[in-house]
């Protein structure tokens, strides 16, 4: 820690670090003209960075250039179960290779502080209609993943600078929201910024708060975790203001899924977004959450708010200390934080967007910014009347209709809107339709306590939404079986089937493997969609059932009011409901002995925890970056659900014959995703989403949907994975070929683990998604980039072809990929190495981040 600019703190007896006097010393004025992330972000290099590169890095940001990397270090890494998990495996691999080499395992452990929370494992096999969800569903998580959690248990004592939630205490983002975030940090008697990296796309969350906080996959979260610095270029901070008020009646997910459709319109991927104006003092903490939230949905890094009177109040009703309350607002007022301390900053690019335009939405089918005005459902061809048979589904049957994800039940209002609308529903008669599996499961224990204290939680388990767990669940495609009834008609009618739920994802084949399609809605239009049974419904004007006197009942019938909402808040909603649930669960006291071993004892027949093999065999050798064969030819918008699915297991899938063959039954085969810490499951869901158009196995002339492939030189079409299989027994090098934005979605990292234990070697694409392309560089995949207007089709790629990459990889470097076709022929295209810095160029040709840190760390030993 450098000790320049260190000053006392006012009214504390804390010191901080004088950004300001630092910024100002190289050129005055400038200070007030930089965006909120700019003053955190040189706050962090006043504190940390080595003062021989200081000024330059400094003048990267107060002069806006682009030219250098600088170093950012987080306070804290956060991770879910199921990357937390993954990356602890890999770290205990790492321990298992130092040791190998003569090195001390018990010295590699996580050098900034980590949370890990329990919160992406729990199915919904007992839905909200079943009095005893809770219990069974957690019995259930339990039994299915009792190797992953002797392991996390492992991790408690094993790892120094770890803490565990473990299981059944609510959703990573909103327990950080809620509690883990202080907004400042104070440590080793310094106060500043709290800032984090977490192992999911939706971390920023807490930048609601202020606080930076940016989704990285599990391979850069290790990176963090083991000291290295994040080294990033200056972003592009864009400006939004936002202008107007809301139309009563309309929520923060109407909200936040039309400012999702705006901004992806607006093309600010990868940015950093900066709220503020006039629309915003009347947001709520909990609905600046909700846009927070869906950052990677509209392909943003972050989504700040400045810190002011709604942070305040947000901090005191979630029961945080006095003392930090006060911390957070004097250092926001004296280091230029505050809102008001802002309002002369300057962006590059301002983008407006007007609260009064929204109208009630839901978003749908197959991604979260396809927004649709639920006044124009039957326009859109979404609602409309059908002809349904009397004792059968109806034609768009809502088969799963969950209240679910930290992206809505962190936010109060969102939550009793739906304890509301189903109260009024209930004082109608109406019922939600048998077909329906309803469920509920808040990201947090203390929505349980406010909707007990307004008595609208019996009112919610009446209509089938009783609380099922506090997990992600249905949101992260844990939706659990369906009744055996309702399964047999779905696949037997074909019947378009569909889920509604209040998530933020719904990729196509991500929350169910029978609902074709899925929409994204409010909690109380889930409710609603579960009364109503059908997709093919105007949810407006649709009469979803009538009263004991025969009157027809719609939707603006049992809609709550926005006082009602808010008057219930104000009474229910209180700091010692987030006391109660949070001062156990974070009494996390730590006996760490003498005698713990810090080798973990691998489990030979676990399909859940594995060795991995990042330093053996092909892993360990040369990349060639010749003679490569297509693995996949691949359209746009390839997400990592295509790429490594995270829902449940079929028989019948790559993944489900190895697990059958390992003597798991399939009532116990649980999700892709649960199984990543074994590679020997996990690698055999890469590419195995059903979904999948794979360009290079057509019929009659069609790209044919599946989980398939074509060898080559063959041409023989086979499953992906017997592909790979194949490939992988020639030791024949491969590639992929893909179209714009490959990688969007979750922050997944084996979906780069897959395809390099498959022998990928490199990923050539017309762009990528952020996470993802530093997740392949983290597995030593190398990412190239089409020039602009170069597309496959532009060489016409089919898959017959060899590719070679010549060229030295240097950070942007102009390549050649040269395409050897079947005939002779060969091509020379150029390309862009999207190795970005030299970090990432140091890390890739290591091997890898875990390579790259034996290496250091054993050279470091010497």
């Amino acid at each position: 820690m450098n000790t320049n600019n260190r000053k006392p703190l006012a009214g504390t007896k804390l010191d901080y670090f004088d950004t300001r006097a630092a910024v100002e010393a190289i050129q005055p004025g400038s200070y007030d003209k930089l965006p909120y992330t700019s003053r955190v972000l040189a706050e962090n290099l006043v504190r940390r960075c080595d003062p021989a590169s200081l000024t330059d890095s400094l003048k990267q940001i107060i002069e806006r250039k682009r030219d250098l990397d600088f170093p950012w270090f987080p306070a804290r890494v956060v991770c879910h179960d199921i990357l937390g998990q993954t990356a602890l495996v890999d770290l205990a691999g790492l321990r298992d290779a130092i040791a190998e080499k003569g090195g001390d395992p018990s010295k590699v452990n996580p050098v900034v502080p980590t949370q890990l929370i329990v919160d992406h494992s729990l199915a919904v096999e007992h839905p909200g209609f079943d009095k005893d969800a809770f219990e069974k569903n957690r019995a259930i998580e339990d039994r299915r993943n009792e190797d992953r959690f002797d392991f996390i248990n492992w991790t408690k004592t094993a790892f120094k600078n770890v803490d565990v939630i473990p299981p059944g205490n609510g959703i990573l983002h909103q327990i950080n929201l809620e509690k883990m975030s202080p907004v400042v940090q104070a440590r080793d008697g310094v106060a500043f910024p709290d800032t984090l990296v977490g192992t999911d796309s939706h971390t920023p969350h807490v930048d609601a708060l202020g606080v930076i906080a940016v989704g990285v996959g599990g391979l850069e979260a290790e990176s963090v975790m083991l000291g290295r610095a994040s080294y990033m270029r200056l972003p592009d901070i864009i400006g939004v203001e936002i202008t107007g008020k809301r139309q009563p009646g309309i929520t923060a997910t109407d909200i936040v899924l039309a400012i999702t459709e705006f901004l992806r319109s607006e093309k600010v991927v990868s940015s950093y977004l900066e709220f503020y104006g006039e629309g915003v003092k009347d947001l709520s903490l909990g609905d600046r959450a909700t846009i927070s939230n869906m950052t990677p949905e509209y392909g943003a890094t972050a989504a700040m708010f400045y810190i002011d009177e709604q942070t305040i109040d947000y901090l005191k009703i979630t029961g945080r200390e006095d003392e930090q309350v006060k911390l957070v607002e004097t250092y926001a007022k004296e280091t230029g934080l505050w809102a008001d301390s802002l309002a002369n900053a300057e962006y590059e690019r301002v983008l407006k967007f007007d609260l009064s335009t929204v109208c009630r939405n839901i978003a749908g089918p197959s991604n979260p910014h396809r927004r649709v005005p639920t006044s124009e459902l039957a326009a859109k061809g979404i609602a409309g009347t059908v002809e349904n048979e009397a004792g059968l589904m109806p034609d768009g049957a809502v088969i799963i209709a969950a209240i679910t994800s930290c992206t809505n039940t962190s936010n109060p209002r969102n939550v009793v809107a739906a304890g509301l609308l189903a109260r009024n529903a209930n004082a109608k008669g109406l019922i939600r339709k048998p077909w329906v599996k309803t469920s509920f499961a808040p990201g947090s224990k203390a929505a349980q306590l406010y909707l007990e204290e307004a008595n609208l939680l019996p009112e919610m388990e009446q209509l089938g939404f009783g609380i099922v767990g506090f997990a992600c669940t249905t949101c992260n495609g844990m939706s659990g079986a369906l009744d055996p009834k309702i399964q047999k008609e779905v696949l037997d009618r074909d019947l378009y089937a569909t889920a509604v739920l209040s998530g933020n994802r719904n990729f196509d084949g991500r929350i169910h493997p029978h609902a074709k399609q899925a929409f994204l809605a409010s909690p109380p239009l889930v409710v609603a969609y579960a009364i109503a049974g059908t997709i093919r419904f105007d949810i407006e004007k649709d009469v979803l059932g009538q009263d004991d006197q025969g009157k027809n009942i719609t939707l603006k019938d049992i809609w709550p009011s926005d006082e009602e909402i808010d008057a219930v808040i104000a009474k229910s909603v209180k700091p010692e409901q987030f006391r109660k649930v949070y001062e156990p669960m974070f009494d996390l006291t730590v006996d760490y002995g003498e005698d713990n071993n810090p080798l973990y004892d691998w489990r030979p027949q676990s399909t859940y925890i594995r060795r991995p093999p990042y330093w053996e065999g092909a892993l360990a050798g040369e990349r060639t970056m010749k003679g490569m064969r297509p693995l996949a030819v691949l359209g746009d918008n390839i997400t990592t659900d295509h790429l490594s699915p995270s829902n449940a297991i079929q028989l019948n899938s790559a993944a489900g014959a190895y697990l059958d063959k390992m003597g798991l039954p399939e009532e116990d085969f649980n999700s892709y995703a649960t199984h990543r810490g074994d590679h020997l499951t996990a690698q055999r869901a890469t590419f195995a989403n059903p979904k999948l158009l794979n360009e290079m196995v057509k019929e009659n002339g069609e790209i044919k949907q599946g989980s398939l492939a074509r060898i080559e030189p063959e041409g023989t079409v086979s499953r992906m994975w017997e592909a790979i299989e194949t490939y992988m027994e020639r030791k024949q090098p491969l590639i992929i070929v893909a179209g714009a934005d490959y990688g969007q979605g979750s922050s997944r990292d084996w979906a780069a683990k897959g395809v390099r234990l498959a022998g990928v070697e490199v990923i050539v694409a017309e762009g990528f998604e952020r996470i993802h392309r530093t997740n392949l560089i983290g597995m030593g995949v190398l990412p190239v980039e089409f020039k602009a207007g170069d597309t496959r089709n532009t060489y016409g790629i089919d898959g017959t072809e060899t590719f070679d990459i010549i060229g030295e990889r240097t950070p942007g470097a102009n390549l050649t990929l040269v395409i050897n076709r079947k005939n002779g022929d060969s091509v020379e295209v150029p390309v862009k190495c999207r190795l970005d810095t030299a970090e990432e160029v140091s890390i890739y040709e290591a091997g890898g981040v875990l390579q790259r840190f034996a290496q250091d760390f054993l050279e470091s030993s010497t």
